[in-house]
């Protein structure tokens, strides 16, 4: 019975992802239980193609592989062009067990404009860094190869491989100069090749028209032999120049950015291009508060920072038209600031294949932003429904505001707790607390929720505040008592009090409930098991945060009192003003005198936190 509940949890999880698909070509990942990615596919319209795999008969081994499904993700692309590259970089890079094609070490074509003294024009499957000018890459084949042969018409450069002792029939058929015979300067060739350049790189409008005109003209004269020829040619020029842009011919690595924001929202999706390709992806939302590049820009900062293993190249997007950059016009383009904050080669795209790959990050971004913004709606009916589910489980009349707590503390040093608030199943952050604790000494659970819990409804009864329907508390049964007795005992409120303990993994395990506190059996895949999960991790959270708050403050001060002749007094006026350690080390003895510090102490400072900083340094460096 267990089973099948989770088997229909999963069900109705992945029925409602797939209302929200969009109509969009792009790239699917199916995912099993384990989070493992089991097969990927692309789609010209990915609703379409991601729903039939729910719905209809199918042969044994799609049967097969439809029944390990749990989870679905997708990549919106440009065209199905773009989807088929990336699903072919995709499955080399995650080797999907139900995936047959595209699985061996095959690259797609490359047209390539040899650097040889008399060049040619070639197919190949290999970039390599030589005087020869690529193009590509080209998922069509077939098409790569006509396109060759056009050109090889239209313009008379060598085709012979290895020169031959005379001019051959390309010779003749006016093809070639035949430079194994005849003298050719090599300056020749430039205008050739820049008018191949030039039509390789999207500029065939002209010859598509000439095409189109010899077509009609050999139609006029039955000679449709020709025409069907020229037909061909021009459906050729159509396949092969489509535009694509998952792929680089220059195989190098680079992060790309991109970002939406709406609605208090932002999503930054985050394309990994390793060896000129595009394997993995990374998606993060949050609420954001201030200008939305400014935070993005932030939000790449801190990325970096926290991870610094950096590619050659990031790309981003610019900030919106007529928008100012967070930099200011003083101090330059965001790139060339980012540039100096990271020490990475960071470049804000304005035409081209890059900028088309940013577009491709910002295109999946706001489709991801969407999805959110529609989950939350179809969400919020079920998030009243789980907290109704829960008051009904626990017997209580209603769980409609739930408040939450958790203690922090390392052995007892710095003790804090922490308040968060659930409303109809939701956080309710405006309403979330911090508590600094006083009467605590030493790691003491119990007293620390006395005080936190009498601190917080002494408060409530005098400012006549809301009162919750449901506490929970961070703990086992001594927590509840300790809650209870406080509430009951010396406050004369009569509020249900619940626990949720942990297992020996941190995790959510049960519920406590009761006078004397039982289990409440929760079926572990039913909704209010998981809004009791995410109650306990975002109480745990805020805690932890606090918690670290302080204990950096701390640090800070008592580095800042360390110092002979800075107590309280300036230790706070140098933080109020400076803000932080480190502007502090970088100030300058006149940046003091605003504080009306002399120069003694204010060398003293500096001395001291800088003399502090080498020595940092040195013990790393060893």
């Amino acid at each position: 019975m267990a089973a099948a509940g989770t088997h229909d949890a999963y069900m109705e999880h992945i029925r409602n992802k797939l209302a929200l698909v969009p109509e969009r070509p792009g790239c699917y990942l199916m995912k099993n239980a384990a989070g493992e990615i089991i097969y990927v596919g692309k789609a010209k319209v990915l609703r379409n193609r991601v729903r039939s795999y729910f719905t209809g008969g199918h042969d044994a081994k799609t049967q097969r592989m439809i029944s390990e499904i749990r989870d679905f993700e997708y990549v919106v692309t440009a065209n199905e062009m773009e989807a088929l590259i990336l699903e072919c970089n995709l499955i080399k890079e995650h080797h999907p067990r139900y995936n047959v094609l595209l699985r061996d070490d095959k690259s797609f074509p490359y047209l390539k404009i040899t650097g040889d003294e008399h060049p040619r024009i070639e197919v190949t499957r290999r970039v390599v860094r030589d005087k020869g000018k690529y193009f590509g890459p080209y998922p069509n084949a077939f098409a790569a190869h006509e396109t060759r042969k056009l050109l090889d018409r239209l313009y008379p450069l060598r085709k012979c491989r290895t020169m031959p002792d005379k001019a051959c029939l390309y010779y003749h058929l006016g093809q070639c100069l035949a430079p194994c015979e005849f003298p050719v300067d090599p300056a020749v060739y430039e205008p050739m090749i820049a008018e191949i350049t030039r039509f390789l790189k999207g500029g065939y409008g002209e010859i598509k028209k000439e095409l189109q005109r010899k077509m009609e003209e050999a139609a006029a004269e039955l000679a449709f032999e020709r025409a069907r020829e020229y037909r061909d040619q021009i459906i050729a020029i159509e396949k092969v120049m489509e535009k694509q842009s998952i792929t680089l011919t220059d195989a190098g690595d680079r992060d790309i950015f991109g970002y939406a924001a709406d609605k208090g929202w932002m999503c930054v999706q985050i394309l990994y291009m390793r060896q000129g390709k595009i394997i993995q992806r990374h998606m993060s939302r949050f609420p954001h508060y201030g200008d939305p590049y400014d935070d993005f820009i932030t939000f790449v900062t801190q990325y970096y920072s926290d991870n610094p293993a950096m590619p050659r190249e990031v790309l981003l997007p610019g900030p919106p038209d007529g928008a100012a950059t967070p930099t200011g016009p003083e101090t330059g383009d965001i790139a060339a600031q980012l540039r100096e904050w990271l020490g990475v080669k960071a470049i804000v795209p304005k035409r081209g294949a890059k900028r088309q790959l940013v577009a491709v990050a910002c295109d999946n971004a706001k489709v991801a932003l969407e999805e959110k913004f529609r989950l939350l709606e179809r969400d919020r009916e079920r998030s009243v429904e789980a907290a109704e589910e829960l008051a009904r489980r626990l017997g209580i009349p209603s769980a409609r505001r739930i408040e939450a707590f958790d203690n922090s503390n390392i052995q007892g040093v710095h003790p804090v707790a922490a308040m968060v608030v659930f409303t109809d199943g939701k956080p309710d952050k405006k309403e979330y607390r911090k508590y600094n604790l006083r009467t605590v000494e030493g790691p003491d659970d119990y007293e620390s929720m006395r005080e936190v819990i009498r601190r917080r409804y002494e408060r409530a009864l005098k400012e006549n505040g809301p009162l919750p329907d449901l506490i929970v508390v961070d703990g086992g049964r001594g927590q509840i008592a300790a809650a209870r007795d406080v509430l009951e005992n010396e406050l004369g409120l009569d509020i249900p009090v619940c626990g949720l303990a942990k297992d020996d993994r941190h995790r959510t395990a049960e519920l406590l409930a009761g006078d004397p506190p039982a289990p409440v059996p929760l079926p572990r895949d039913s909704r209010e098991f998981y809004l009791l999960q995410r109650i306990q991790e975002e109480v745990h959270r805020f805690a932890v945060e606090f918690h670290r708050q302080k204990r950096a403050r701390s640090m800070v001060a008592s580095r800042l009192d360390a110092i002979p002749g800075v107590g309280e007094k300036t230790r706070k006026k140098l933080l109020s003003h400076f803000g932080s350690l480190k502007a502090i080390r970088e100030a300058s003895v006149e940046d003091f005198k605003a504080l009306s510090i002399g120069e003694k102490l204010a060398r003293r400072i500096l001395q001291a936190l800088n003399g502090e900083e080498e020595r940092e340094g040195t013990g790393r460096d060893a």
